[in-house]
C-alpha cells in the first residue's frame, strides 16, 4: 500500500522532490519554467495567427448554412492568449492559472470541433471525422516544453476526456436510429459511428501522453540534477581560477591525486605586514571587512595582468603565472603586477581606514620565476589545486625577505632578466647582490621592486 501512495504522490508532485535542494537552485529552476511558460504563450500566439490567417484566405467550404464559429473561437482564444502572455511577463504564473489554461485550450478545442456538425446541418456523428482532432497533439507538445510532466498529463487526459464526451453524446443523440456500425466502409462515407476507430484515436491520444509524461519525469529527475550541478559549477569558478574550474568541470575522467603538468611559470606572494598583531584587537567583523577590501584590490590587480589567485592564505595570497595555462610572458606579467599592486594598496588606504584598520595598511610582496608543478594534490576524499617547485619557495622567502631588506616588493635577478627578456619596460630601482636570504642556502642577487 505504501508503494501505491509513494507512487501517486510522486505523480501528483511532478516528480523528485525539491527537499535538499538550496534555494537558489530552485529559484534557478522556478525562472527556467517561468521563462517556458512564456515560450509556450508565444508559440500559442503564433498558431493562432498562424491559423487565423489560414483561415482568411481559404476558400469557405461549401455546404456550411449553419453558424460559423470558428471566427469567434478564434478571437476568443487569440484574446485569452495575450492576457496569459501579458500575466506571465508581469509575475510567475501560479499553477491553478495554468490548469485553468489547459482547461480553456481544450474547451475551445471541443467546443470548435462539436460546432461542426451545427454549422454543416449534419448528425453529430459528423464531427468525429474532423481532422481537428490533430491539434490535440500540439497542445501537449506544447506542455512538454516546461519540462513538468503533470501539466502534460492533465492536456493528455483533458483531451481524452474531452473526446469521449464528444463521442458519447454521437452515439446517444439519436435514440431512435442506430448510428453504430461495424463496416469501415460505411463509416468513412455515412454518419455512423465506428467505436473501434474511435477507440484507436482515444487511445492514441494516452499513448502520446503517457509516453510524453514517462519521457518529462525521468527529465525532470535529470534537471534537478543538471541544474544543482550548474550551480555548483559557477560556485566553484568563484574558490578557483576559471581555468582550474573549467579542468575540474569539463574533465573527462575524475581527477586524481598526483595529476599535473610541468610549466615555466612565475610565483607571486602577498602579505599584509604585522596584521597578526594589529587585527588581534580589532572586532572579527572589522578584520573580514579590511581582507575584503585588500583582497578585492589586489585580485583584480592580478586578473588584470594576467595572473590567478592559487589560494588565500589568511591575510596572504599565492597568485601564479603562466601555470594554468602556459605563458610567453608570464615572469613579466608577474612583476608588473607586483609593482601595481604597491601603488593600489597605497593608493587605497582611505578604503581600509573606512573599513576600520588603524593607521596604515603596510604590504610586502614578491616574485619568482622557475620551473613548477602545477597539479592536484590530497588524498581520495579531499583534493586541491595547487603549484609546487623552487620558484614557489623562493618566492615565499624572498617576501619574508622585505622586512630585512627594508624594501615592499623584491625579485631575484633571473626573474628581472627573464622578464626583461620579456617585454618588461619597469627602470630598475636597486640591485642589491649577494644577499643572504632566510631559507634560501647560497646567496642571492636581489632587485628592488618598491621601497
Amino acid at each position: 500500500m505504501s508503494s501505491y501512495r509513494d507512487t501517486l504522490y510522486y505523480i501528483f508532485r511532478g516528480g523528485p522532490p525539491d527537499a535538499g535542494i538550496p534555494a537558489r537552485v530552485r529559484a534557478e529552476i522556478r525562472s527556467n519554467e517561468a521563462t517556458s511558460e512564456r515560450l509556450i504563450g508565444w508559440v500559442q500566439l503564433g498558431l493562432v495567427l498562424f491559423f487565423s490567417s489560414l483561415y482568411a484566405i481559404a476558400p469557405r467550404a461549401e455546404g456550411s448554412a449553419g453558424f460559423n464559429f470558428v471566427p469567434i473561437a478564434l478571437g476568443i482564444y487569440f484574446l485569452f492568449t495575450v492576457l496569459r502572455l501579458f500575466l506571465s511577463y508581469r509575475f510567475e504564473l501560479p499553477n491553478w492559472y495554468l490548469l485553468v489554461s489547459i482547461g480553456v485550450d481544450m474547451a475551445l478545442l471541443v467546443g470548435l470541433i462539436f460546432s461542426f456538425h451545427i454549422q454543416y446541418g449534419q448528425h453529430p456523428t459528423f464531427y468525429l471525422k474532423t481532422p481537428t482532432l490533430m491539434y490535440v497533439f500540439i497542445f501537449i507538445a506544447l506542455r512538454a516544453l516546461r519540462f513538468d510532466p503533470r501539466f502534460v498529463l492533465t492536456t493528455g487526459l483533458a483531451a481524452v476526456a474531452g473526446w469521449l464526451g464528444l463521442v458519447f453524446y454521437a452515439v446517444l443523440a439519436d435514440m431512435d436510429h442506430m448510428r453504430v456500425t461495424r463496416n469501415y466502409v460505411e463509416y468513412l462515407t455515412g454518419n455512423t459511428i465506428l467505436i473501434g476507430a474511435e477507440l484507436d484515436k482515444t487511445m492514441v491520444i494516452f499513448a502520446v501522453t503517457i509516453i510524453l509524461s514517462v519521457a518529462l519525469y525521468r527529465g525532470r529527475s535529470m534537471l534537478f540534477e543538471a541544474t544543482r550541478d550548474h550551480a555548483a559549477a559557477m560556485d566553484l569558478r568563484r574558490f578557483f581560477a576559471p581555468e582550474v574550474a573549467a579542468s575540474i568541470t569539463g574533465a573527462d575522467t575524475q581527477l586524481q591525486a598526483g595529476e599535473g603538468n610541468l610549466r615555466e611559470a612565475a610565483i607571486l606572494y602577498a602579505d599584509i605586514r604585522s596584521f597578526t598583531a594589529t587585527s588581534a584587537g580589532l572586532p572579527p567583523e572589522t578584520v573580514l571587512a579590511v581582507l575584503a577590501e585588500y583582497q578585492n584590490l589586489v585580485v583584480e590587480v592580478i586578473n588584470q595582468e594576467g595572473g590567478r589567485v592559487d589560494k588565500f592564505l589568511g591575510d596572504g595570497i599565492l597568485a601564479t603565472f603562466g601555470a594554468i595555462q602556459p605563458s610567453t610572458t608570464f615572469a613579466a606579467d608577474a612583476l608588473r603586477a607586483a609593482t601595481r599592486l604597491i601603488e593600489t594598496v597605497d593608493a587605497g588606504q582611505h578604503r581600509f581606514s573606512a573599513a576600520g584598520w588603524p593607521g596604515s595598511l603596510r604590504v610586502g610582496t614578491a616574485v619568482a620565476a622557475g620551473k613548477v608543478t602545477a597539479g592536484v594534490i590530497g588524498s581520495k576524499s579531499r583534493l586541491e589545486f595547487t603549484v609546487i617547485g623552487d620558484a614557489v619557495n623562493r618566492a615565499a622567502k624572498l617576501e619574508d625577505a622585505n622586512k630585512a631588506q627594508h624594501t615592499k616588493a623584491l625579485t631575484d635577478r633571473a626573474t628581472w632578466e627573464l622578464a626583461r627578456a620579456q617585454g618588461l619596460q619597469v627602470p630598475l630601482i636597486e640591485e642589491r647582490p649577494g644577499a643572504n636570504v632566510a631559507g634560501i642556502p647560497q646567496p642571492l642577487d636581489l632587485v628592488v621592486l618598491a621601497h
